[in-house]
């Protein structure tokens, strides 16, 4: 199959012929052109086009996506593959399942140099997107040296193995705990960093290390502050399993579903219009398109670019819990709690530079669809 595509070299010599003659959108540099082929019929040139849509560049690009058996892993690992990407995953299974992988697993860490030697001699990657990492905020106030030896030792031995093996691009999963206590809201990316637990602090050492490393080692980068991840896949394969539940919104459909008796919300008086914390939900397929845009990111510019993921849009827990009685038909019952130290009142992102630079624009992310999904996997996995 072809279509007809611009030949921008022709088009950039026509626009200097023609000043003021064609019809230019214009955001930062010309984006869309709309002529009449007739009229200009040597601009344009026949291209094969992909059915799939995917960038000749790109296909069959081989990524290693470490964690890639967890939660948002997986389902990045879902999008990679139902995108045309050859994909391998690096997981310790600490808290990943085997099961939600559906291509070459290897179990291994990443802090361990000889897995890591041997993954990349077997595999030519192109590319890798770093999502192995410990995530509880509260446990890491209790142990911060296990933070830090996972999330940045391992981590920097995982970006040493890249650079002896020539593989300089990463898509690293940050968070907005980088940003700690928030002065302003909506935050963009140039809100000041001060985190507030050695979770966040190990989030954002590594992103300087990654920084140092592009400088020094000429690595290409794309780090991704999430904001609440939230939901189940859409394909409702994947989804969030933890014994350990810490997540509002799996907590509350523990109690919908009658395995908790009730839930403990903490903080009633914050200022927010309800009095409960305001927090931006991201759901997971849409984390995953972000990565799949980083890649095509990182296949046209060089350097390192830091977005925020999330959707400009906060929930309060009260809203969270409503949609969740009335998605679900379920009564959950409440118990008011004090506010828990370090919680901020609202953490809301502005995602406009993802938007502007990637191209990034959430399309399952609406509190209704994020607790439909979590519901439906919740009610699979549990057979209810």
């Amino acid at each position: 199959m072809s279509k007809r595509v611009i030949d921008f070299e022709k088009l950039e010599e026509l626009l200097k012929q023609h000043d003021g003659q064609m019809l230019v959108f214009e955001h930062g540099e010309p984006r869309l052109v709309i002529l009449d082929p007739k009229r200009y019929p040597n601009l344009f040139l026949d291209k094969e086009v992909n059915p799939s849509g995917l960038e000749e560049k790109v296909r069959g690009a081989k990524i290693l996506v470490t964690g890639g058996a967890g939660y948002i892993g997986s389902v990045a690992v879902e999008n990679l593959l139902a995108s045309g990407y050859d994909v391998v995953v690096l997981d310790n299974l600490s808290s990943g399942k085997a099961s939600n992988v559906s291509c070459p697993l290897i179990v291994g860490d990443i802090g361990d140099p000889k897995t890591l030697d041997k993954l990349f001699s077997e595999h030519q990657i192109d590319a890798v997107m770093h999502f192995a990492a410990f995530v509880k905020v509260e446990e890491s106030v209790k142990f911060p040296e296990k933070y830090f030896q996972n999330n940045v030792v391992n981590s920097l031995a995982l970006l040493n193995s890249m650079l002896k093996h020539g593989v300089k691009k990463l898509i690293f999963s940050s968070s907005a705990a980088v940003y700690g206590q928030p002065s302003s809201i909506p935050i963009t990316e140039k809100h000041p960093c001060f985190p507030t637990n050695p979770y966040g602090e190990s989030k954002l050492m590594f992103e300087k290390i990654i920084q140092w490393y592009s400088k020094v080692h000429g690595i290409s980068a794309v780090i991704l502050r999430y904001f609440n991840a939230a939901g189940a896949s859409i394909s409702g394969n994947l989804g969030e399993i933890r014994e350990d539940v810490t997540h509002l919104i799996p907590k509350v459909l523990q109690v919908a579903a009658q395995q908790e008796e009730e839930l403990r919300i903490f903080g009633q008086d914050y200022p927010t219009f309800d009095g409960t914390a305001v927090r931006d939900y991201v759901h997971v397929d849409d984390l995953a398109l972000a990565h799949i845009l980083a890649l095509d990111k990182l296949t046209k510019d060089q350097g390192v670019f830091t977005y925020n993921i999330g959707t400009g849009t906060g929930y309060s827990v009260n809203q969270v819990v409503d949609c969740i009685m009335e998605q679900t038909g379920k009564m959950i019952m409440t118990e008011h709690a004090p506010r828990r130290e370090g919680d901020p009142a609202s953490l809301v992102a502005d995602a406009s530079l993802a938007f502007s630079e990637l191209g990034f624009a959430a399309q399952y992310s609406d509190l209704p669809t994020i607790v439909d999904t979590a519901w439906s996997w919740h009610k699979k996995r549990f057979r209810l």
